[in-house]
C-alpha cells in the first residue's frame, strides 16, 4: 500500500466544494463553463472561478484539478488555450486531458497534466508513452485488480519516471456512476439527440427503458426488471483493503453532477474507511456500516465494477436514484449568534419538528447534517414550527443567511 493516498473529490458547486473539504479530501476536480465531460450534466464554474477556488483550497492544503477533457475542434483551440493559461496563472495544480492538443499546450506552458480515463490506458507499455508528458494516469474502467497490480509493479520494476522524473502515480475511481462504454468513447446521445457524451453533452439515452421489436413479426418484448443499458453505480468500499494494495496513489470519486450532500458523505466514507485500513482495524462490520450510509445518497444500486473480474456489468432495476433517504426544501438561513451557537431560519416550505434529520447547505457553509434537538418561535420553546415562522435551533457550525435548510424523510 502507498504511503501517501489521495483522495479526490468531484465538485460542480461551491456548496461541494466546502462539503468535500470538510469531508477530508485530499484534492478536488471541477469543470469549467462548455469543455469538460459534464459540461451539460452539471453547473459548472465559470473562467473567474478559478482564482476563488484555489484560493479556498490553498487555505485547506487541498490540490485543485481542472478537467479539459473532452474532445476539442479547431475553432475551440483558443477557448481551450485561454483556460490553460488561467489555470496556470492562478496555481491550478493539474489539468486532467485526454486530447492531445490540450496535452501538447499545457506542456508548452509548464502546466501539469493527468491522462484522462477517456484515453484508456490498460497497459504498461501506454503507461510508458504517457509517462513523456505526465506524472499521473487514470486506468480504464475495465481493468480488474490483477491487471492494475500488474502495472503499479511493473512501473516500480522498470523505474517508470513521469515527465518532472517523478515516479508515475496510478489513479483509479473508486466510486459513482459508471458508463455503459466503460472508459470508451460513446456515441447513443449523439446518434439519438445530436448531443456528443465525448463533447460532454451527454443525455443519458442509455439510462431509460427500452421495448425490444423484432423487425418481421412486429413482436415487442418487454425487458423487465432491468434498465439494460444503465449500470449500477461503483461501490468499492466492501474491498477498498485489496485495492491500496494494488499499490494505486489516487483513488478517484464520481460525481460533478450531484448533491453537496452526497459530495460530502462520500468522501467522508472513504476517508474513514482507508484510516480504519491504515490503523489496522479493517472490519466487516464497520464497513457494512459505511456502505449503509452511502446508501442514503443519490445511487442506482451497488456493484464492484470490473475490479474484481467480473465478466458483464449488473444493470440498474430502475430509473433514478436508489437512495434511502431524500431532501426536502423548507426555508432559508436568517441570522447566526455566534456566542451561543443559534441559528434562526424561515420556514418557506414547511413545518419543523423537534426530532426531524436536517441539511443545510451554502456556498460558505458547505454541508451541515444534524437532527433538531430543541426549536423556538418568539425565544419560546415549541415541538413544532410551522410554515411562514421564523424559528431558531442550536446549530454548532456558522450557518449564513440565505444557506438553504432540508429536511431528511
Amino acid at each position: 500500500m502507498q504511503k501517501n493516498i489521495e483522495i479526490m473529490s468531484p465538485v460542480g458547486s461551491y456548496e461541494s466544494l466546502m462539503g468535500a473539504i470538510q469531508a477530508g479530501a485530499n484534492s478536488v476536480y471541477f469543470g469549467i463553463e462548455k469543455l469538460n465531460m459534464r459540461a451539460k450534466s452539471s453547473i459548472n464554474f465559470k473562467l473567474e472561478d478559478i482564482e476563488k477556488i484555489v484560493k479556498i483550497c490553498k487555505k485547506f492544503k487541498v490540490k485543485t484539478y481542472l478537467t479539459l477533457n473532452v474532445v476539442i475542434y479547431d475553432k475551440e483551440l483558443e477557448d481551450m488555450k485561454i483556460i490553460v493559461n488561467s489555470a496556470k496563472k492562478n496555481g491550478i495544480d493539474a489539468i486532467i486531458a485526454s486530447d492531445m492538443a490540450v496535452i501538447n499546450y499545457s506542456i508548452s506552458q509548464n502546466m501539469p497534466v493527468h491522462i484522462s480515463t477517456q484515453v484508456n490506458i490498460t497497459n504498461i507499455e501506454s503507461v510508458k508513452f504517457y509517462s513523456k508528458f505526465s506524472d499521473v494516469m487514470v486506468m480504464a474502467r475495465e481493468l480488474n485488480l490483477e491487471q492494475i497490480k500488474n502495472i503499479t509493479d511493473e512501473i516500480k520494476k522498470q523505474k517508470i519516471k513521469g515527465i518532472s522524473g517523478k515516479n508515475v502515480k496510478i489513479e483509479i475511481f473508486i466510486h459513482g456512476a459508471l458508463c455503459m462504454a466503460v472508459s470508451g468513447k460513446c456515441y447513443l446521445s449523439l446518434h439519438e439527440n445530436n448531443f456528443s457524451a465525448n463533447r460532454g453533452n451527454c443525455l443519458q439515452t442509455c439510462r431509460k427503458s427500452y421495448i425490444v421489436t423484432e423487425k418481421e413479426t412486429n413482436y415487442q418484448l418487454e425487458i423487465d426488471n432491468e434498465y439494460i443499458m444503465s449500470p449500477k453505480d461503483l461501490c468499492t468500499i466492501d474491498f477498498l483493503d485489496k485495492i491500496l494494495d494494488t499499490g494505486v496513489s489516487v483513488l478517484k470519486i464520481e460525481g460533478r453532477a450531484r448533491s453537496p450532500e452526497y459530495v460530502k458523505f462520500v468522501t467522508k466514507s472513504y476517508v474513514e474507511a482507508i484510516n480504519l485500513i491504515k490503523n489496522g482495524n479493517f472490519n466487516e462490520e464497520k464497513f457494512k456500516i459505511l456502505k449503509e450510509n452511502l446508501k442514503k445518497v443519490f445511487n442506482r444500486g451497488f456493484w464492484g465494477g470490473y475490479y474484481m473480474g467480473k465478466k458483464i456489468g449488473e444493470w440498474s432495476d430502475t430509473y433514478g436514484s436508489k437512495a434511502k433517504t431524500k431532501k426536502f426544501y423548507i426555508g432559508k438561513g436568517k441570522n447566526y449568534f455566534k456566542k451561543i451557537k443559534v441559528a434562526e431560519f424561515l420556514l418557506q416550505a414547511g413545518d419543523l419538528k423537534v426530532g426531524d434529520e436536517i441539511l443545510i447547505t451554502g456556498p460558505t457553509t458547505g454541508v451541515i447534517n444534524t437532527k433538531v434537538k430543541e426549536i423556538r418561535v418568539n425565544l419560546e420553546k415549541t415541538k413544532i414550527a410551522k410554515k411562514g415562522e421564523i424559528c431558531s435551533i442550536a446549530i454548532e457550525k456558522t450557518v449564513r443567511a440565505s444557506d438553504k435548510l432540508y429536511i431528511i424523510k
